[in-house]
């Protein structure tokens, strides 16, 4: 295949380096072929780097993305230079190839497969130095004029002008119409109050009413509850009962079966009489007819 496979993004990896501290990048690849591919990245510092996720398969003309993350150092290299590098190696899989049957055998050059490889190397970038506060047309401009004013304040006393004098008269009228209209607007709120309270008492009943109405319900059905509860153990007694009586009745078939088939056994052996019997009454009876009738 002379097809390029994944196309990078991008292609060096570039870590903001700060003493312990770490730093990512984030890394995407794009299909560009009409077959499904299967990726696998790997470095040459793999205790300083960590990559999520290192395998993976993309779609047809889709992306995928994966990060890198640089593990806090506690020395810095000289001049920032780097030599750590990256390899992202892509192959072609078949169709419904999930990340569980990625196996490291996938990306061996063996039987002339092709195995796509590209190098990424990676670059360390100093963080930026943190910008000198300077003056600027607005809030620092302002606070050094604040300051500036307040360290110019004269030794003497400053010119405060004078409050606004109102005539005790008027303050008097002032006063007393402010009470007339606090005694007019209490007068108020207070029967607001009553009226308020007299239209809150029936819905507070209606309220009561439906609780009690709730309550016993409640209770009705829970007594409907214990009385169920109470027939099915009384049914369950029973059928332990009847299973008892059962077991015990079948063991006593048992016995009585047993028991005729010993009686059958014993029948069996006394039936009939043994041959050597049979003769010797035979020729006892013989003798006996010879010495009766000679």
């Amino acid at each position: 295949m002379t097809t390029e496979l994944l196309e990078i993004e991008p292609r060096e990896l570039e870590f903001v380096f700060e003493l312990k501290k770490q730093s990512s990048c984030l890394v995407q690849l794009r299909n560009k072929s009409d077959q499904y591919v299967a990726f696998k990245v790997k470095t040459t510092s793999p205790k300083k780097y960590c990559v999520r996720p290192n395998i993976g398969i993309i779609k047809p003309k889709e992306k995928s993305d994966f990060t890198v993350t640089m593990q806090a150092q506690k020395i810095a290299p000289p001049d920032l230079q780097c030599k750590d590098k990256f390899l992202i190696q892509s192959t072609v899989v078949p169709l419904g190839t999930t990340e569980d049957d990625i196996t490291s055998g996938m990306f061996a050059r063996d039987r002339g497969k092709h195995i796509e490889e590209k190098k990424l190397r990676v670059v360390l970038i100093s963080p930026n130095s943190s910008p000198v506060l300077l003056p600027v047309n607005g809030g620092m401009k302002q606070d050094s004029e604040i300051h500036m004013q307040k360290d110019r304040v004269p030794s003497g006393v400053e010119n405060i002008p004078p409050p606004l004098r109102v005539s005790e008269d008027v303050k008097g009228s002032e006063t007393a119409l402010d009470t007339e209209d606090d005694r007019s607007g209490t007068n108020e709120d207070v029967s607001r109050q009553e009226e308020n309270v007299d239209d809150k008492k029936p819905a507070e009943d209606t309220v009561q009413l439906k609780l009690a109405k709730d309550s016993e319900e409640l209770k009705s059905s829970l007594s409907l509850m214990d009385s169920k509860l109470r027939e099915a153990e009384i049914t369950i007694r029973k059928l332990t009962e009847e299973r008892s009586m059962n077991a015990r009745e079948k063991n006593m078939l048992k016995q009585e079966l047993e028991m005729l088939k010993t009686k059958v056994n014993v029948k069996k052996v006394q039936v009939g009489f043994p041959l050597l019997y049979v003769c010797m009454v035979a020729l006892i009876s013989v003798a006996v007819g010879y010495y009766i009738h000679p």
